[in-house]
């Protein structure tokens, strides 16, 4: 079949390459797309389911708050709208090269709508809240003032040396938050800022270098995320195209581009000049 869609396949490439491809496309179902225009001469849409679950379920390994505390670490916000998820992402560099990327995540949606949510969108949301998963602030939308006094106390507790946020209807917060003393940064949500640190996310997933805890409420956003793709290979999450919300995936991705990019000291890290090298 593959001679059929690559006459000069032995020739022009070698079997072994478009084997390996293969094997990757099976493990990595960003790559899946990309093998099969350039290898299979397949027609195929530009957006695809991305995370593979079983590989991210297999990174549910503990995350213990309390011995995270003093330690350094880099956010990520995603305020989504007033009536919809906002999530804050923490991710913790690793200190040596036993550790892994400690990821630790928080939701928040309005109490009022809870119960709508869950019989319209057909979502356990309540039960995420009975059991501390995910917080609600009281009213009909998301209350910024609690979700920013949250963010302070967590800054008592770990060394948040940066947060980073989605430009888009963050401008109040994001004051209140300098005000407050974090560094917060601006982060860009095209293929240029987003597609180095989602190819490392999937990166250190299939490594098992990443910690998630398995909570649930990641978990399924990150089921959730489909990737859209650019003629160049660069890609990122695709909110419109996704199935349903995405933005404790966003976060995390920002946060752990932030994590890369800073680790564990003040030092300026080489992934600033060149960005990441994808093996």
């Amino acid at each position: 079949t593959w001679l059929k869609a690559n006459p000069s396949l032995g020739e022009t490439i070698g079997m072994e390459k478009v084997v390996a491809a293969c094997e990757s496309a099976k493990q990595n179902p960003a790559e899946e797309n990309t093998f099969r225009q350039l290898r299979l001469n397949q027609w195929v849409k530009q957006a695809v389911r991305w995370m593979p679950m079983d590989k991210w379920n297999a990174c549910s390994f503990p995350v213990d708050q309390k011995a995270l505390e003093g330690r350094i670490c880099y956010g990520g916000l995603d305020l989504s709208s007033t009536t919809d998820i906002t999530a804050f992402v923490l991710v913790f560099p690793p200190v040596d090269d036993e550790d892994k990327y400690q990821i630790l995540p928080f939701f928040w949606i309005p109490e009022d709508n809870l119960g709508l949510r869950v019989r319209r969108d057909h979502v356990p949301y309540d039960i995420w809240y009975k059991q501390g998963y995910l917080e609600t602030t009281e009213g009909n939308v998301v209350h910024y003032g609690f979700i920013e006094k949250f963010i302070e106390d967590l800054g008592t507790r770990y060394n948040i040396k940066e947060i980073a946020f989605d430009r888009w209807g963050a401008v109040q917060m994001v004051q209140n938050l300098e005000g407050m003393g974090f560094t917060v940064v601006p982060f860009g949500q095209g293929f240029k800022d987003m597609s180095p640190p989602t190819k490392e996310l999937m990166k250190l997933t299939l490594e098992k270098k990443l910690s998630h805890g398995g909570n649930p409420v990641l978990s399924w956003m990150m089921d959730n995320v489909t990737i859209r793709t650019d003629p160049a290979g660069n890609i990122k999450a695709d909110k419109e195209k996704s199935t349903e919300k995405i933005d404790g995936a966003i976060a995390t991705i920002m946060a752990l581009d932030r994590s890369i990019r800073c680790g564990n000291d003040n030092s300026a890290s080489v992934y600033d000049s060149r960005g990441l090298l994808m093996l």
